[in-house]
């Protein structure tokens, strides 16, 4: 059996790359985030406060948008989880023949540069869209719908470009799942759908957990999209940190909030896994 010194050995590279490419240069921001910044003049040498910090607590605006932030990423992953398992499934299970054409369209999207994708969205959302002027050819609304810069365009938005990411952890996870187990529980007189919640489910959890913390971590730190769907005044925590380091030059105020997401994102990364693996422990 491996032992605990050579399991740290063979994690070891994963380790450095970790702390050379995410840890070392979040830290390198922290003595940012507690710098006192004058409008006009910089940074003040010598002077810390944690302003910057209780500010994202009790500025009404900076909490709306934390609040919009997480709603969006758990919606967004939340859709894509009941979204991409039917298909996910069909794809693991289904006929051999349809395997590799279905993964390929699944694939396709990503293959697209992400404005290219954005703008896309952009014609058929807009007030004038494919969209809109379906709704109203149809006779379904006498004005144009708002599906641009607010949370439903976002929203779909985000759900199309990531539910791939979804799919493809799912597809990996499904397969994993012993078919022998499934057969012995058929075997014991569970029904389809009971094999299903109880063996199928439950032993894809790992799958269910990877790509939920993919789609969520990335829905909540996605700029690009954003801020071509969301405008530049539906702001979300990611264009927030771009305007505040960009066009403000508040690398204080930046830096604490980027500080803020990176510790909610491990925080429900954290929380995710110790939830799934106790249900999967279950099974």
């Amino acid at each position: 059996m491996m032992s605990r010194r050579q399991g740290l050995l063979l994690i070891s590279p994963l380790l450095l790359v970790l702390a050379g490419f995410f840890l070392v240069p979040v830290l390198m921001l922290l003595p940012t985030s507690v710098s006192v910044y004058e409008p006009g003049t910089g940074l003040v040498k010598g002077a810390w406060t944690l302003a910057n910090y209780t500010q994202i607590v009790t500025d009404d605006y900076y909490r709306e948008v934390v609040w919009r932030t997480l709603g969006l990423g758990f919606s967004v992953t939340l859709i894509c989880l009941l979204l991409g398992y039917p298909l996910a499934y069909l794809i693991a299970r289904g006929p051999e023949r349809w395997r590799v054409p279905l993964i390929l369209l699944v694939i396709f999207p990503m293959l697209l540069n992400l404005v290219v994708r954005s703008f896309g969205w952009i014609a058929l959302l807009a007030n004038r869209g494919l969209i809109n002027n379906l709704l109203m050819q149809l006779g379904l609304t006498a004005a144009p719908v708002k599906l641009l810069f607010n949370f439903i365009g976002l929203f779909i938005g985000l759900t199309h470009i990531y539910l791939p990411f979804m799919v493809l952890m799912l597809v990996a996870a499904i397969r994993n799942v012993p078919r022998d187990v499934e057969s012995a529980a058929a075997t014991l007189g569970s029904s389809r759908a009971h094999v299903f919640m109880a063996v199928t489910l439950p032993l894809s959890a790992p799958g269910i957990l990877a790509g939920s913390i993919l789609v969520f971590v990335l829905t909540i730190s996605a700029l690009v999209t954003p801020r071509m769907l969301g405008g530049p005044t539906y702001q979300v925590m990611a264009t927030l940190i771009y305007d505040e380091y960009m066009q403000l030059l508040d690398w204080p105020s930046g830096s604490a909030l980027s500080f803020a997401l990176t510790f909610m994102a491990v925080a429900i990364i954290w929380l995710s896994s110790r939830l799934t693996k106790r249900w999967a422990g279950m099974a």
